[in-house]
């Protein structure tokens, strides 16, 4: 049996990874990624909800691999898009994130509606073998912004303009980020648990 202070994080998206290891560490546990094990193939994310991708992912890996795992699914709702990109942010349109803009930017202009409301949402799940033991789901609330800004963070940042900030998150440090984005409260959460000592 693996050790219990090993934490498999389930992601290969290197700066989720980053920001998911920054708001995890100094927790009695050691984090490994996918490419540091030999991991299975990707799981199909067949979920209708982040939360359901998120423990979907979650059971698969934890299954697979004998290892506490936590998985997390997210992205961007864009109100006057009636949520789109949403559960499909990663897969919408296109294979790079300046076409997914493009294209965002497009559908807002034949809406009449720049600038509209939009979230992220991360969702969370933990598990162990196939028990869900824990779940937490965060959300930063903000804006389109008028066009992509910054070079800092990834995927939708640069057209997240966060109003307390006056700025995308593109624009800010990763520190800065970390203290209000949807990941970095669905973590918390999850590090507040662990830091308890997970029920197994």
């Amino acid at each position: 049996m693996p050790h219990v202070d090993t934490l498999l994080v389930a992601t290969t998206n290197p700066g989720k990874l980053a920001e998911i290891r920054g708001i995890l560490a100094g927790l009695p546990y050691r984090l490994v990624a996918l490419d540091e094990i030999a991991a299975p193939p990707e799981p199909e994310e067949t979920g209708a909800t982040f939360a359901e991708n998120a423990r979907l992912k979650a059971i698969y890996y934890a299954k697979a691999t004998g290892l506490l795992t936590v998985a997390e699914d997210s992205g961007l709702e864009i109100d006057v898009l009636d949520g789109v990109p949403g559960v499909q942010s990663a897969r919408w349109n296109g294979s790079s994130y300046p076409e997914k803009f493009v294209r965002i930017y497009k559908e807002l202009e034949a809406r009449g509606a720049p600038g509209s409301p939009a979230r992220f949402v991360c969702s969370v799940a933990l598990v162990r073998d196939a028990r869900v033991l824990f779940e937490a789901r965060g959300t930063v609330e903000g804006e389109i912004a008028a066009e992509p800004r910054g070079t800092h963070g990834f995927g939708y940042d640069p057209i997240f303009f966060y109003p307390p900030y006056g700025r995308t998150l593109g624009e800010v440090e990763e520190e800065e980020k970390r203290a209000v984005s949807h990941r970095g409260h669905a973590f918390r959460a999850l590090a507040a648990f662990l830091q308890a000592g997970p029920r197994t």
